[in-house]
């Protein structure tokens, strides 16, 4: 695994050592940036359930200006440390080690709103529509916000739910990348 393109193209990624994350490869991760990117000028990107760090880091290294990462379990928040260290995005990186609703009640405290969000829980979790519609009532979506969401191809997300339509739809053998953008349903933020 590597950073594919940007200020850090190139670099080496570690993998989370044992058989409990799956990173994105190199193939998917190509794919997911031709179809939302390439570049991005600012925001701010939120990578939840981030193993690796794999998709936080290549949104930084094509431009984005901070990235939060969050998973929960130890082993990855140490491999997202070394890797955006590697990658010397470490300026620009949070990483903190929690469950993915405590940390959306904690950035919703911190008043922060997400350009782009991507999920790669598990394939065993299959409720993001639920989770997205979690941080979009905790006001942490940007309008326009891109949201990636990485799942088993077998399963399917609707095509439109709660502000969240879906642009694009991609397989790659069990992989499938379901790519949404975000209208707020009442045409504006929440604190308007």
């Amino acid at each position: 695994m590597r950073v594919i393109a940007g200020t850090a193209k190139g670099r080496p990624l570690k993998a989370v050592p044992g058989m409990n994350t799956r990173p994105t490869t190199d193939k998917v991760k190509e794919a997911i940036f031709s179809m939302i990117g390439p570049y991005f000028d600012g925001g701010l990107a939120l990578d939840l359930f981030a193993g690796t760090g794999g998709l936080g880091i290549e949104v930084l290294s094509r431009g984005a200006d901070k990235a939060i990462f969050v998973d929960r379990e130890k082993v990855s928040i140490d491999v997202i440390r070394q890797n955006v260290n590697t990658a010397n995005l470490a300026d620009r990186s949070e990483i903190y080690r929690n469950d993915a609703d405590r940390a959306v009640k904690a950035m919703a405290k911190r008043g922060e709103q997400f350009r782009y969000i991507f999920l790669d829980p598990p394939y065993k979790m299959t409720n993001m529509d639920e989770m997205l519609q979690s941080i979009a009532s905790h006001n942490l979506v940007e309008q326009d916000a891109i949201i990636v969401v990485e799942h088993e191809s077998s399963h399917l997300y609707p095509e439109q739910f709660g502000g969240f339509i879906q642009r694009k739809y991609a397989k790659y053998g069990e992989t499938a990348v379901t790519i949404y953008s975000y209208q707020p349903e009442d045409g504006g933020s929440a604190d308007e």
